[in-house]
């Protein structure tokens, strides 16, 4: 699986109530309408800029904060191809990988991609390829490309089963 897509780069420690405004999470439960709200206390251009396939760059800590499940969602709703970050929370890392949003950390690659940029991602070979050159991350097991590929941990938890 190989992503192609343009950089919005972030900070450290960017939480769940800036990814996902929680005075949204009691009134807003459709996925399509969180996306329309993804990151829009902390980039107001966000939602209605991003293109489908494109990539969040980010510090240290990416997805902090509360347990909620739509911080992901709506990055995945809103088109989000992946997100390269420093580090995750453990919570947010695997709530994205249910929901089918790919999540690469490198220590060193934030630092060097700049805003704008457009970046590839291999995630099979586990490269990362921008303007300052090609970094390795380890490639995703094959049980998690399968959830990626699927759309999520419920799709192919049906197609193993045969209920899709």
């Amino acid at each position: 699986m190989i992503l192609k897509g343009k950089v919005w780069k972030y900070g450290d420690d960017i939480n769940t109530d800036v990814i996902f405004p929680g005075k949204y999470t009691y009134t807003i439960s459709e996925p399509e309408e969180m996306a329309k709200h993804s990151l829009e206390d902390l980039d107001p251009a966000f939602a209605s800029g991003v293109s489908k396939g494109d990539v969040i760059v980010a510090g240290k800590n990416f997805g902090c904060g509360s347990s909620r499940e739509q911080a992901a969602t709506c990055l995945k709703y809103c088109g989000v191809g992946a997100v390269v970050a420093k580090s995750f929370s453990r919570i947010f890392f695997r709530n994205a990988i249910n929901a089918g949003l790919p999540l690469i950390q490198s220590a060193d690659a934030p630092d060097r991609i700049k805003p704008g940029e457009v970046i590839t991602i291999d995630f099979e070979k586990g490269t990362l390829t921008c303007k300052q050159g090609v970094f390795t991350f380890p490639p995703l097991p094959e049980e998690v490309m399968g959830i990626l590929q699927s759309g999520g941990l419920i799709p192919y938890t049906r197609k193993l089963l045969g209920t899709e």
